[in-house]
């Protein structure tokens, strides 16, 4: 019978057993949207990603053609499954940059040896597009909380690099932590609004050396690792002072549910501009196995 191969990683952790799962099928030839959309519920993670095999001479010209899968649907982009099969690929490749051909467009990966020796990845985003502000009364009353408990300092808004993420700063750490969010209440919310998801961080943080402590939650549960809303956030953060041009700030995100994440970001911010987006981090390899199909 014919098989499957995949491998299985955790990202933006250098760590078994933290950060965020992924399966990577390294060669999804002849597949059906519909039956990577079934290998998708059956890994029943948050995102699995299918690589699909072109010539040399197009993947050079195009970059390497990835799919990416949630339990329910297809995205345009998401952060962890980027790093993550870029990081596969690269381990069968040596290449010092990978680009990914996903349905939003060429994402390059760029691959390093961090401070500890470990391969580091780091992807860029597309240039952020800056949606609407958002009321600090309404957002907290979508979270169960009193409209002091987020930070009046700083705006709640909006930000795509290839999908929507509302960025909510929180102003102390303890309500964040211990926020029991209901998520019919944040898609009551959310649902006329310019983007299905509420990145929620805090100035406040766990780890000293951390910039930032964030928080996704959303249909599925809980996120340990957000790259695309990190890139988002890392764009908001540019855009808003809470970080310099260029500079790059780690952002711990997973600490509630077990599965301590580290995601480092930055952007620049030329003449009230903000491009360059980038996210990075470690990935580790935990598995590796065949699908019978």
């Amino acid at each position: 019978m014919p098989t499957l191969p995949f491998v299985k990683v955790d990202v933006f952790t250098s760590k078994p057993l933290q950060g965020n799962q992924l399966a990577v099928f390294t060669n999804a030839a002849g597949l059906e949207t519909e039956e990577m959309q079934a290998l998708a519920r059956e890994m029943n993670l948050s995102e699995t990603t299918f690589v699909i095999p072109r010539s040399f001479d197009e993947q050079r010209q195009n970059g390497i053609r990835v799919r990416i899968f949630t339990v329910s649907e297809e995205l345009p982009f998401a952060g962890h499954p980027t790093l993550g099969t870029a990081w596969v690929l690269r381990l069968t490749s040596g290449a010092s940059e990978v680009w990914l051909d996903l349905n939003v467009g060429k994402v390059p990966v760029r691959f390093s040896n961090d401070a500890h020796g470990e391969l580091f990845g780091e992807m860029q985003q597309r240039d952020p597009e800056f949606g609407a502000t958002h009321s600090h009364e309404e957002v907290a009353r979508a979270l169960g909380l009193k409209a002091d408990d987020l930070d009046r300092d700083l705006p709640i808004q909006t930000v795509s690099t290839g999908i929507a993420f509302t960025i909510v700063p929180f102003r102390s750490l303890s309500p964040l932590q211990n926020l029991r969010a209901n998520w019919a209440a944040i898609s009551d919310y959310v649902k006329d609004k310019d983007s299905k998801f509420l990145y929620l961080v805090c100035r406040e943080t766990v780890d000293p050396d951390a910039r930032l402590h964030a928080r996704m939650i959303f249909y599925n549960g809980e996120d340990p690792a957000t790259g695309s809303a990190a890139g988002c956030c890392a764009a908001w953060m540019a855009a808003h002072g809470t970080a310099k041009s260029g500079e790059r700030i780690l952002i711990e995100q997973g600490i509630e549910m077990k599965r301590p994440s580290r995601l480092f970001v930055s952007a620049e911010n030329q003449n009230h501009r903000v491009t360059n987006v980038r996210v990075g981090g470690n990935v580790v390899e935990v598995a590796r196995g065949e699908v019978i199909f």
